[in-house]
């Protein structure tokens, strides 16, 4: 019987790397039903551990079935971690305005260029992606990983697949971006990939 896992997003690009990364052991993963239904919760934690494991347990309280959250971002080395637990609202955070654009920017976008902004003259480019995947049944955390991916940060975008920061986000043995690559590739490549096959064992354990 395949088992199924209820992925607390709404963002497309996570429940596809989620499928993705399940596809080869024979998990099912679904979005959570009716998630717009259900008031999210604050995510007021400083760590991604700590909001993934809040989001798990909070999400588990409105189904009998097993959910997956995971909290994941960039973290910058010359910027101090930034923009961490912050990625997906970092522009927005700051209350940063770009420059005139002939059409209306996505959050992304925004997030981009206010990355490229903050990196203006910095000689230190690396970075990497981190993510904390939890899981948890009737409100109770059972079982978190953790997987990261190192790479550096660009001066401009390449490349149109992935989402985020992933235009930006260079893999030096590829001598390409995350915005680069197949989605094969990167599911063996990921931070979530990382984080997913490192919680399956840990998932078998908790099942048996």
């Amino acid at each position: 019987m395949t088992l199924t896992l209820y992925a607390a997003t709404t963002n497309p690009g996570k429940l596809r790397d989620f499928s993705i990364a399940a596809a080869d052991s024979g998990i099912r993963i679904e979005p959570l039903p009716n998630p717009r239904a259900i008031p999210a919760p604050e995510e007021d934690q400083p760590t991604f551990e700590g909001n993934a494991r809040l989001k798990a347990a909070y999400y588990s309280r409105f189904t009998a079935g097993l959910v997956l959250a995971d909290d994941s971002g960039l973290e910058v080395d010359a910027l101090q971690g930034e923009p961490g637990v912050r990625s997906a609202r970092y522009a927005q955070d700051a209350g940063y305005v770009p420059p005139s654009a002939s059409r209306t920017l996505t959050t992304d976008e925004r997030n981009n260029l206010y990355l490229l902004d903050r990196m203006t003259d910095k000689a230190q480019r690396t970075a990497r992606y981190h993510c904390v995947l939890a899981l948890a049944q009737g409100g109770e955390v059972l079982v978190t990983a953790d997987g990261r991916v190192e790479g550096e940060i660009l001066t401009a975008p390449r490349g149109t697949g992935g989402f985020g920061y992933d235009p930006l986000f260079f893999l030096p043995a590829l001598h390409r971006t995350m915005a680069e690559v197949s989605l094969e590739e990167k599911h063996t490549l990921s931070h979530r990939g990382r984080a997913f096959r490192a919680l399956l064992p840990q998932l078998e354990n908790t099942l048996r």
